[in-house]
């Protein structure tokens, strides 16, 4: 029902899906069909996701079509995102097979509830994964999204072993997943499984779908979280849906300097210089152009 059939084809800034640390300001196609395998009760785009296609107005887009599209409009980059790409898996597959044989890279942004199998096939035409860890237990994962954590976990683990480019997106539900000591525990369990130069991004929570009676997270507890992730030693740490704010730029983890400045999703300036910064030659993770 979704191969070919997407029902959201969009440019966007790669810095939406967030990805930080892969080829800063470049544009993306980003593609999307209807349906998600969670039930998440935040979320942000539940028109598309919470419904099958065929209850909403699709595009007729094959994937020899979405790769011409890219080349016709500049585009380096294709992008999965906004739905979950897990649930249109084949159409992804053949998308990014074309996408990567005509010399373009393929970015996806997803929670990751899946196998190891498909994962480790779908490593072998991808570049960059962004990927949604919605909470640290159990209890939230059951109740907020409808499915287990430890399946999410080792899906991470399974990506960062397969050497792809992986950021990790942590959306912080004031009352649900916002406690500090939890927080710790994540980050710990983050810099022992994956190390300390994965980009991790506190996103700020927008009353939506089946949760507009809480309210948006206050930064303030936004900023306690990345405070928290930085003490553990996690390298790369920023604010989602917040700005302007000093945490949208990326800093250089030894001399501190500013590598690149953003305004939200915005590039505003980029000093890395073949992936090293420009002051202390120290390397900065991530593919650079």
């Amino acid at each position: 029902m979704a191969y070919g059939n997407p029902c959201i084809i969009s440019i966007d800034p790669i810095e939406k899906l967030p990805l930080n640390h892969f080829l800063p300001g470049e544009r993306t196609l980003s593609i999307a069909t209807a349906g998600c395998n969670l039930r998440c009760l935040y979320c942000q785009n539940w028109q598309q996701s919470q419904v099958r296609p065929d209850q909403l107005r699709n595009y007729n887009l094959s994937p020899a079509e979405a790769v011409k599209k890219a080349k016709e409009q500049g585009i380096r980059v294709i992008a999965y995102t906004y739905t979950e790409p897990v649930v249109f898996w084949e159409y992804v597959m053949d998308i990014s097979e074309r996408a990567r044989s005509e010399g373009l890279k393929n970015v996806v942004a997803t929670a990751l509830f899946m196998s190891k199998e498909p994962i480790r096939e779908w490593c072998k035409v991808t570049d960059a994964f962004a990927v949604a860890l919605k909470g640290f237990s159990d209890e939230f994962y059951n109740k907020v999204t409808g499915a287990p954590l430890k399946p999410v976990l080792d899906a991470i683990v399974t990506v960062k072993g397969e050497g792809i480019w992986l950021e990790l997106v942590v959306l912080i539900v004031p009352t649900l997943n916002d406690d500090l000591k939890q927080i710790r525990e994540m980050c710990l369990w983050i810099r022992q499984n994956l190390g300390t130069q994965v980009p991790i991004h506190f996103g700020r929570f927008v009353p939506e779908y089946k949760l507009r009676n809480l309210p948006r997270t206050p930064v303030s507890v936004l900023e306690q979280c990345r405070d928290i992730a930085l003490d553990v030693g996690l390298q790369f740490v920023y604010l989602f849906n917040v700005a302007p704010h000093d945490a949208n730029h990326t800093y250089c983890p030894k001399c501190k300097s500013t590598v690149i400045r953003r305004l939200g999703f915005k590039l505003t300036s980029n000093e890395i210089q073949r992936g090293v910064c420009p002051k202390c030659k120290t390397r900065i993770p991530g593919v650079w152009a």
